[in-house]
């Protein structure tokens, strides 16, 4: 049990190095975790979860490039140009997802692993198999049940059951009051029903909590676009 919950510390520690350069633009930061993942991986073959965090960095690192634009403005996955999408790295997440799912010992990074694999295999926004998506979700509720990711299964069912749901999912989510990811959410889903009005008041919520400058001048673009 201890050297599971020692192996838990280092994929999660690995994963918060790659996030943060994945997030911030700091390429090398997260170069250096995807290259410390394989590391990890060469050592221990046989464990799925090595395989499932290394494939989850290389299909989000796919998409490191179409996330800004050439003005430097942040694009959601929906807005991105999948052509710009970086295939080798695709074709080795996928492989190394479905090597690791393939053992029957399904966990929290293999799943977000096939959530990003569900993803990247899309063609088109529009051609996402969000059922999919919204039962990989639900799976890892199963092994990762915090409110994070049931804001992610949220947005799973707002695209795949109807947005109304999504957005019902979304309000039970108290505990992400300060997290400006949630508002960001619920004022794209209600830009969507037509309800321009409260899309801007949770906007204009999510940019007052909003701490990165590329995700503050995404937020007030979106502000614009609603024309008020």
């Amino acid at each position: 049990m201890s050297c599971q919950r020692g192996l838990d510390a280092v994929l999660a520690t690995l994963y918060l190095i790659f996030n943060e350069g994945y997030s911030n633009q700091r390429k090398s930061l997260a170069a250096e975790a995807i290259r410390l993942a394989r590391v990890l991986r060469d050592l221990m073959p046989q464990e799925p979860e090595t395989s499932g965090l290394l494939a989850l960095m290389l299909l989000q690192d796919s998409r490191s490039v179409a996330r800004i634009d050439a003005d430097g403005r942040f694009r959601t996955l929906e807005e991105q140009d999948r052509r710009l999408w970086n295939q080798a790295k695709i074709r080795e997440g996928l492989t190394l997802v479905e090597a690791a799912l393939a053992r029957r010992q399904p966990a929290s990074y293999q799943l977000q692993a096939a959530i990003a694999a569900v993803h990247a295999e899309s063609l088109s926004s529009c051609g996402t198999d969000w059922a999919q998506i919204e039962r990989l979700y639900r799976e890892l509720l199963r092994h990762q049940d915090t409110p994070v990711v049931r804001l992610n299964y949220a947005v799973a069912v707002a695209m795949s059951r109807g947005l109304e749901e999504g957005l019902g999912l979304m309000e039970e989510l108290t505990s992400l009051e300060r997290y400006h990811l949630l508002h960001a959410a619920r004022a794209d889903l209600l830009r969507r029903l037509g309800r321009t009005g409260e899309a801007a008041v949770a906007y204009r919520r999510a940019l007052s909590l909003a701490v990165s400058p590329i995700d503050q001048e995404y937020l007030r673009e979106r502000l614009m676009q609603l024309g008020l």
